[in-house]
């Protein structure tokens, strides 16, 4: 599978919400730096990730933009993020329901074929603005 691919089906797994799928396509040693966060490295830890941000977070992706350099061991990706806070996350405002909106990227590194780095950015205090109105 291309680097595009291997990036379209990871995206098409998130928002389908077969995180099972997901963990297929990363590497053994995936390193996932969160926006505002600490880097979780390993599946476990990623797999902990999504189990909480599924808890929380009802969220679907549109305008996805792929992009991937020659080589395709990087690749970055452009999307919004469709959301609704479902349940109050440490530190955040509370959750009650609230919808957000929100223009997001993602950047890759890809090895033996697999997803070996994720690194997600996106404006917190837009979607604090967002979720405390």
């Amino acid at each position: 599978m291309d680097t595009k691919s291997l990036i379209g089906a990871y995206y098409d797994a998130f928002n389908a919400g077969r995180t099972d799928d997901m963990l297929a396509l990363l590497h053994d040693d995936i390193e996932h730096h969160v926006n505002e966060g600490q880097i979780r490295r390993g599946k476990a830890l990623f797999a902990d990730f999504n189990a909480h941000m599924t808890d929380s977070y009802k969220e679907t992706l549109t305008d996805l933009v792929i992009f991937a350099n020659e080589a395709g061991d990087r690749a970055a990706a452009e999307f919004v993020v469709n959301g609704t806070y479902l349940k109050t996350d440490e530190g955040l405002p509370e959750a009650r329901g609230q919808t957000y909106r929100l223009p997001a990227g993602s950047f890759f590194t890809v090895r033996d074929g697999k997803i070996a780095r994720v690194t997600t950015y996106y404006n917190l205090a837009d979607w604090t603005r967002q979720v405390s109105q």
